[in-house]
Order: C-alpha cells, then structure tokens, then sequence
C-alpha cells in the first residue's frame, strides 16, 4: 500500500479535479438543474462507472508500462504537470465560464440518463489525464505491488469525485442561485483551485525521480 502521504497527496489532487469544472461538472449540473435532483444522481451512477472503467484499465496498463519503459515515470510526470498547469488557467484566465451557467437538456429516462453519464466520463480529456498522467505520480515501485496501489488510489479517487459530484448535484439548484447573486464567491473559488492546481503541477515537475 502506498504511505499515508501519498494518499493524501493524491487525495487533495483528485479534489482538486473534481472542483474544477469539467465535461462532468457541467453535465451533472444541467441535468440536475433541468430534470431534477435525482436524475443527476442516476446520472451520476454512469459517470461512477465510467471511472471504474479508467481505474482498472489504467491500473493494469501502469503496472506493465512502469516494468516496461525505464523513462515511462518522467514521460508521465511531465505530461501530468503540464495538464495541471493547463487545468489552473483554465480556472484562472478571465471570463472563464461557469459550470453552473447552465444548458436546456432534454428529458431522459433512468436509461438513457445512466448511459449518457457513463458516455460523458469516458470522452472527459480531464479523467484520462488524471489516470493516465497524475496517478503514475504516486506510485513507488518500492513500496509494493504497483497493480495494488493503483487499485488504492484510484478508490480514493472515485470516492471523492462521486461524493462531491453528488452533493453538487443535489444542491445544484441552490448553488446557481447563491453563485448568480454573488458572483465573488466564483470568482473565488476560480483563484483557489487555480492556485493549488499551479503549485501541485510546479511540484511534480520538479519532483526527484523515484528509485
């Protein structure tokens, strides 16, 4: 298993992906504003799904391309860095949109709501970074078994992803109206996760080679 500190490093990265808003966070968002509470829950369970698919897929890609490619670790941690940088401009750069400036969806069945969350995580550009770029991060061959520790930190992962997820989409309606009437607090919110997406990705860059 990995160190406590691993764990919770790869805990405040996975949080911080989650507040920043993505393909999922807007989806769940309009849904939830549009059709309800609950359809964004069931939605939610897809997009649930969808991050299983991406841990096991990655934690069993990982453990052969880490024994495989002596330089895959740097290729990945650049690449990681990179993205992170690219996440906190997104949440920085002005006029950036907000994920609860809501579109008009449709009204779906239990079905389709499942599948189209299910579908919306698999093309998220920000989940398959997460897995394929920063969860190699984290993982020390000298700790132990690599499949295992990216099994353990890809359950924190989806534990926290679907635990905020779903209190956002809950309270989605709420939040909007909070948010239109003070417009400070977003931009607040923008400045922190920007800030702390920027030194996570500094920090990996910069970050020793693991024996």
């Amino acid at each position: 298993m990995p160190h406590i500190t691993t764990l919770f490093g790869f805990a405040l990265v996975s949080l911080g992906m989650v507040l920043t808003p993505g393909p999922n966070m807007i989806y769940l968002i309009s849904r939830s504003i549009t059709q309800g509470p609950a359809a964004g829950i069931v939605s939610l369970g897809g997009v649930a799904l969808g991050f299983v698919f991406y841990m096991l897929c990655a934690a069993f890609g990982i453990t052969a391309l880490l024994f495989a490619a002596p330089y895959a670790y740097d290729a990945l941690r650049f690449a990681g860095a990179a993205y992170l940088l690219w996440l906190a401009w997104q949440a920085l750069r002005p006029n950036g949109r907000s994920p609860f400036q809501v579109k008009k969806l449709d009204v779906d069945g239990p079905r389709k709501l499942f599948a189209m969350g299910f579908v919306t995580n698999l093309l998220n550009p920000k989940i398959a970074m997460l897995y394929l770029a920063l969860l190699p991060q984290f993982i020390d061959p000298a700790v132990g078994s690599v499949l295992t520790q990216s099994l353990a930190l890809g359950a924190i992962q989806i534990v926290i992803s679907v635990s905020v997820n779903a209190m956002i989409a809950l309270a989605a309606g709420s939040i909007a109206m909070f948010l239109g009437s003070r417009p400070t607090w977003l931009l607040l919110q923008r400045w922190l996760m920007g800030t702390v997406l920027a030194a996570l990705a500094v920090k990996m860059a910069f970050e020793a080679k693991r024996a």
